[in-house]
C-alpha cells in the first residue's frame, strides 16, 4: 500500500509539473520481479479471484489464421461464475465502474457473465527487453504529451508516472505490423422508435512502422503512431468513399486525405479529426473514439489516479467469430450476453480534462486500462453537465499471431438517448477473420500505400 500511495503521489507531481519522469533504477528493477515485464502486478489479489500473473504461456498452439480463435484457446468451455444483473447490481457494484452501472440500471434484461479470471496475456522476448529499457529511457517530449524517446516495440513507461505515459502504453502496445479487416462492419444502433439500423461494411488496415521485431530507438524511426486506411463498400451512399490518415507521435492532429467518387479526386481534410463526427453514422461517432481514444492526446490534461479492480471485457472470443451470424450477436437492445464474457482484473484509471482554453465536445473522460495488457478496457465520457453521455467497452483476447493481447473491438453506448449504441472493428459475421500481421512484404505496410497519390490509385480501380 505505501508502495503504491508513493507512485501515485509522484504521479500527481508529474502532471502538475507537465514534466516526464523516467522510473529510478531501483523501480526499472522491479519489472520481471514483483511485476510482470510489463509493469503489472505479479501477485495476485488478497482474496484469489484475481490470480497471480503465470508468466509467458504458449497459447493457440497448432493455430493458423482461418482457424477458430476460441477453439484454440486452452482455456474454452468455462461456464460463468455468476451474472450481474440490476436485480444483484449492489452486491457486485463497487467492482464496476459508474458507466457500468448506469447502462446495467437503465437497460432492461442486461446481464453480465463473470467467468474465471485468466491473466494470459504476455509479449514476446523482444517487446519485454524494450520495455526494460524504456523504464528507464523513454521520455515525453517538453509539451507534457508527445513522445519523444523509447525503444520500439515495447511498453514505452512501465512505471507510469502521469496519465499521458499510461495512454502512451495503450497508444504502442505490442500488436506486429499491424493488422486488417478484410470485411467488417460498423454499425449504429436504430433511434428509438425506429427499426432503421445504420450499417457499413467496410476493409480497413492498420500499419504501425514501429513495431517490427527486434529494437529500434524512436529517433531512428519516423514519428508515427500510425497509419490506417479504410474502405466503405455499403452502403450505396458511402461505397467507394475511401480515406488514408496518418497520426504522429511529436504532431497534433493527423494527415487525413479522402476519396470522394462522385468528384473522383481526393480532398485533404485538416480538420476531420478530434471530435469531428465520422462521415454517415448521425453524430454518433467520432474521429477520436475508435481504439477506445483515438488520435493525439494534445487537447487533454491527463491525470493518474491509481488503480482499482473491475469487471471488464476479456476472453470474449464470440465478439469476434467471423462466421457467427450478425444479428444473432447484434441485437437492437444490445450485444448479446452470451458473446460479452467479464472477468475480474486490476485496472490503472486515467482522467482526462479539455484543457483550459481548448475546444472538445467532451469536457471530461475517464479510461480504465488493463495492467496487464495495457489495453482501455473501459471508457466514460462525460458532458458539459457532468452527466454520463457515452459509455465504451472494449474485449480483450490473445492474439496468436503476435503472442501478446489486442481490443480493436468494442461497443459504444449513448446514455443519454435511451442506449442507442455503435458496434465496431470486429470481424463478427463478416466471413472471415481479421489478421495480426508480424512480419510482410504487402503494399499495405508501408509508408507509401497512405499517400494522397496511392488512395486515388487504387480508390479509382
Amino acid at each position: 500500500m505505501r508502495e503504491k500511495m508513493k507512485l501515485i503521489a509522484m504521479a500527481v507531481t508529474a502532471m502538475l509539473c507537465g514534466a516526464s519522469l523516467a522510473a529510478s533504477p531501483q523501480e526499472a528493477e522491479r519489472l520481471g520481479k514483483d511485476l510482470t515485464p510489463v509493469g503489472a502486478e505479479k501477485a495476485g489479489n488478497k482474496d484469489g479471484s484475481i490470480p497471480a500473473w503465470p508468466g509467458r504461456q504458449a497459447q493457440g498452439p497448432g493455430w493458423s489464421h482461418g482457424q477458430n480463435r476460441a477453439a484454440a484457446w486452452k482455456d474454452k468451455g468455462e461456464k460463468p461464475l455468476y451474472s450481474i444483473t440490476a436485480a444483484n447490481l449492489d452486491k457486485y457494484a463497487d467492482k464496476l465502474t459508474p458507466g457500468q452501472v448506469q447502462l446495467i440500471k437503465q437497460t432492461p434484461g442486461y446481464r453480465m457473465d463473470v467467468y474465471p479470471t485468466h491473466r494470459s496475456c504476455a509479449n514476446p522476448d523482444f517487446v519485454e527487453q524494450n520495455t526494460r529499457k524504456n523504464a528507464t529511457a523513454a521520455k515525453l517530449g517538453a509539451d507534457g504529451w508527445s513522445l519523444k524517446e523509447g525503444f520500439m516495440p515495447g511498453i514505452p513507461f512501465p512505471v507510469p508516472k502521469s496519465g499521458a505515459e499510461a495512454m502512451w502504453n495503450y497508444k504502442m502496445k505490442y500488436a506486429g505490423i499491424g493488422f486488417e479487416w478484410a470485411r467488417n462492419f460498423i454499425t449504429l444502433s436504430p433511434r428509438k422508435g425506429s427499426s432503421d439500423w445504420v450499417q457499413a461494411g467496410a476493409t480497413q488496415t492498420y500499419y504501425f512502422p514501429w513495431g517490427a521485431k527486434g529494437s529500434a530507438s524512436l529517433a531512428d524511426l519516423p514519428p508515427i503512431e500510425y497509419y490506417t486506411y479504410f474502405a466503405y463498400e455499403s452502403p450505396v451512399a458511402l461505397a467507394g468513399q475511401a480515406l488514408a490518415i496518418a497520426y504522429y507521435t511529436d504532431r497534433v492532429g493527423s494527415d487525413t486525405f479522402y476519396y470522394f467518387p462522385g468528384q473522383r479526386r481526393v480532398r485533404r481534410m485538416p480538420s476531420y479529426s478530434y471530435d469531428a463526427p465520422q462521415i454517415g453514422f448521425e453524430n454518433q461517432y467520432t474521429l477520436d473514439e475508435p481504439r477506445m481514444f483515438n488520435g493525439t492526446i494534445d487537447r487533454f490534461d491527463w491525470k493518474l489516479v491509481g488503480k482499482k479492480e473491475i469487471y471488464v471485457g476479456y476472453n470474449s472470443f464470440g465478439i469476434y467469430d467471423p462466421k457467427a451470424k450478425f444479428n444473432d450477436v447484434v441485437k437492437p437492445e444490445g450485444i448479446d450476453p452470451a458473446a460479452r464474457r467479464y472477468e475480474l482484473h486490476r485496472v490503472w484509471v486515467v482522467e482526462a480534462t479539455v484543457k483550459a482554453g481548448v475546444r472538445h465536445v467532451v469536457p471530461k473522460r475517464t479510461f480504465y486500462l488493463d495492467e496487464d495488457s495495457w489495453a482501455i478496457s473501459v471508457a466514460e465520457d462525460f458532458d458539459a453537465n457532468g452527466k454520463l453521455w457515452k459509455l465504451r467497452e472494449s474485449f480483450v483476447i490473445p492474439v496468436y499471431e503476435t503472442a501478446s493481447c489486442d481490443n480493436p473491438a468494442f461497443v459504444q453506448y449513448n446514455m443519454l438517448e435511451g442506449g442507442r449504441f455503435v458496434f465496431d472493428q470486429s470481424p463478427l459475421g463478416a466471413g472471415s477473420d481479421m489478421r495480426w500481421v508480424v512480419e510482410s512484404k504487402d503494399a499495405k505496410f508501408r509508408k507509401e500505400f497512405y499517400s494522397a497519390e496511392n488512395l486515388r490509385a487504387i480508390s479509382e480501380r
